[in-house]
């Protein structure tokens, strides 16, 4: 029986589908990194730099190194990912790579499948991020009654009432008795995505010093 190429044609003879040569495997040398796959995974997305590059007759000028490997000047490391793509129609990154060198890498190989899932991934991972859990800052101030009414309109802030408790009066004010409080509250910092908390307001300042004299 005559041997066969990647599309099922006899070796030597040309794919109606993806015009490629007969011979199964193909060398690629992607930036110093041989790698050694198949016209088959090479023409999934005819659209592709790949696709082209297997044509009977390429309309790409690419150069061959001396083991007869196509010479492609990129990464090879982010060149993995694309490939296994190519190969079993999965992405997957190793947690070392980070998803934006992939999206390079499927970009000028024009893989608009895989260019999409990347996007995706890129997108759940910055959605994520930014989702990070909130940190709650509390003070305990120590006012006196005719300070409440002004400590409600620093409350305006972001800054809510927890508890107030009344510790009596313990000292005068002229001819009367002044009330002081024990007033918490408390205060959402959301973290941003270089993990630093939000840069307090005057009017946070503002508590935070009460709070800090305590």
């Amino acid at each position: 029986m005559a041997a066969e190429g990647a599309c099922g044609l006899p070796a030597g003879a040309a794919c109606r589908r993806c015009g490629a040569a007969g011979g199964k495997w193909v060398r690629l040398n992607v930036g110093g990194t041989c790698f050694l796959t198949t016209r088959q995974t090479l023409c999934r997305d005819p659209k592709s730099f790949l696709f082209r590059l297997c044509q009977a007759d390429p309309d790409l000028d690419s150069d061959k190194d001396e083991t007869g490997a196509y010479l492609i000047d990129r990464d090879p490391t982010y060149f993995g990912p694309v490939l296994n793509y190519l190969r079993h129609g999965k992405l997957v990154i190793n947690k070392d790579l980070a998803e934006e060198g992939v999206l390079e890498e499927a970009e000028f190989y024009n893989i608009t499948s895989l260019i999409k899932l990347v996007k995706d991934k890129i997108r759940e991972r910055d959605s994520k991020v930014l989702q990070l859990p909130a940190k709650h800052v509390y003070r305990v101030l120590q006012c006196q009654e005719e300070e409440l009414t002004q400590m409600v309109s620093t409350m305006s802030d972001g800054w809510k009432f927890e508890q107030l408790v009344s510790i009596g009066s313990s000292y005068n004010y002229g001819n009367e008795d002044q009330a002081e409080f024990l007033c918490v509250v408390s205060k959402e910092l959301h973290n941003t995505p270089s993990g630093t908390a939000s840069e307090p307001s005057e009017k946070a300042k503002i508590l935070q010093e009460r709070g800090s004299r305590m």
